[in-house]
């Protein structure tokens, strides 16, 4: 009997300690990755609306799905969208600025999972074909005229998807306002 207690109370305590360990140790993270993770979304939201100088949240208003954030620009310059998207690999973060006339000024990808080399053609800020670059100065009216990037459609489709959320987010914004 004690060739068998022995080794699982032994094993009892390794799980313990190691299981404290991890406790503490994301205890002393967590705060260093969450002022890391806004310090890069303050840096985003720079990008991707030049001419705002500072942000402000916007509460209290109802966003589309697929909008989880929405921040305007203190000094009237526009408005920034966090938007989250289901594409073929996971979710795709993106960051969109629109300007006040309801065009997107610029928009950049956060985080993706996608297929390297298929679907992160669409979503990597630095490939030639990153939808990104064919959605800036697109408006609610022509945002259509983008097409999917070939061989890469559920990440193409996701992508515009999340446009579409931004574009509906920026009428709750305007409307909220007015």
């Amino acid at each position: 009997m004690k060739d068998i207690i022995k080794p699982i109370v032994v094993l009892a305590c390794i799980c313990l300690v190691v299981t404290t360990l991890l406790a503490v140790v994301n205890s002393v993270t967590a705060p260093i990755i969450s002022a890391a993770e806004e310090a890069a979304a303050a840096t985003a939201r720079s990008e991707v609306l030049i001419e705002a100088k500072d942000f402000e949240k916007l509460n209290n208003i109802s966003l589309p799905d697929g909008v989880t954030e929405a921040y305007a620009g203190t000094d009237g310059s526009g408005y920034v969208f966090m938007l989250t998207q289901k594409g073929y690999g996971g979710d795709i973060k993106l960051i969109c600025g629109m300007r006040p006339d309801g065009s997107i000024e610029a928009m950049q990808t956060l985080s993706h999972s996608e297929t390297k080399g298929i679907g992160s053609r669409v979503v990597d800020n630095d490939s030639p074909e990153t939808l990104s670059k064919a959605f800036a100065g697109k408006t609610a009216d022509n945002q259509d005229e983008v097409e999917a990037i070939s061989g890469a459609t559920i990440s193409s489709k996701a992508y515009k998807a999340a446009v579409k959320s931004a574009f509906a987010a920026f009428d709750a914004v305007k409307g909220a306002k007015a």
